[in-house]
């Protein structure tokens, strides 16, 4: 794991602030205890893992999609900055989307951790995914609305009693989708990677949307596999699996077209 590695609470539904461990595996007794997991490290196991068979692949890519990629890695580049007035009124809005009918305190409370922060402190939590995490939420939050504040109060399905936090998910899932696309490196080593970037070349928000449609797709295979807390690690490996293969679909030419993308758009049932 590197060092923008994030980390992971278990929770009882709503998210509650646990000091951090640097521990890479907890047991069940630990995160009975109230000790933190570190989700990052144990995603980085995950999500690090490449086919054999895509290992010597290489893409070549058109102006347009070396344009685009760059643009996103430059993106990927930016950690967040406390210090930032963009980053400080990303935050403030993140909060203003989640929970309009609450009056944020300021920006170091305790009222984060309704969010499923792990602390007072969210800028402690963006290690994983940098800036653009942040900016994945925002996104989630304004153009599906609906499906962000399922996800944020666990509205859908029946629960774990121990659930997982809502906001510290969502930076590990940006890690994971940025893992899975290889988008750090100069161009795509795998198959997966070179579609992205045929639907990014089209869509600039791209990586935005796939976000939010991984983001509903783990909550639904949490569900699914009735998982708790120490489940989160196999539900992602199941969703980063279920991710890739609908995006190697055929007849799939925008992200739109996805089987998942549905999820984002269907209204919940009473």
């Amino acid at each position: 794991m590197d060092e923008r590695g994030g980390s992971f609470v278990a929770v009882r539904r709503i998210s509650q602030g646990l000091d951090r461990s640097n521990t890479c595996q907890t047991s069940s007794a630990e995160v009975v205890a109230g000790s933190a997991a570190w989700l990052g490290r144990g995603l980085s196991c995950v999500c690090a893992q490449s086919r054999e068979d895509d290992s010597r692949l290489s893409f070549d890519l058109t102006p347009a999609q070396e344009d685009c990629l760059m643009r996103l890695q430059n993106r990927l580049d930016i950690a967040y900055d406390s210090s930032v007035p963009e980053h400080q009124e990303s935050l403030r809005a993140l909060w203003e989307a989640a929970f309009p009918e609450e009056e944020l305190h300021g920006l170091i409370t305790e009222q984060w951790k309704e969010m499923g922060w792990q602390g007072k402190d969210p800028s402690t939590d963006f290690r994983g995914g940098g800036f653009i995490s942040l900016e994945n939420l925002l996104y989630f939050a304004r153009n599906f609305p609906n499906s962000f504040q399922d996800l944020l109060r666990k509205q859908e399905g029946i629960r774990s009693v121990w659930e997982y936090p809502f906001a510290v998910a969502g930076v590990n899932i940006t890690f994971m989708l940025i893992q899975m696309l290889d988008l750090e490196a100069a161009k795509p080593r795998t198959l997966v990677g070179a579609t992205f970037l045929k639907f990014l070349s089209d869509n600039e928000s791209a990586f935005d949307l796939l976000y939010c449609i991984t983001f509903k797709l783990m909550d639904r295979q949490w569900l699914a596999m009735r998982a708790s807390y120490m489940d989160f690690n196999a539900v992602m490996k199941s969703t980063r699996q279920q991710v890739e293969r609908e995006l190697l679909e055929e007849n799939i030419t925008r992200l739109e077209d996805l089987p998942s993308y549905a999820l984002l758009t269907r209204f919940r049932s009473c």
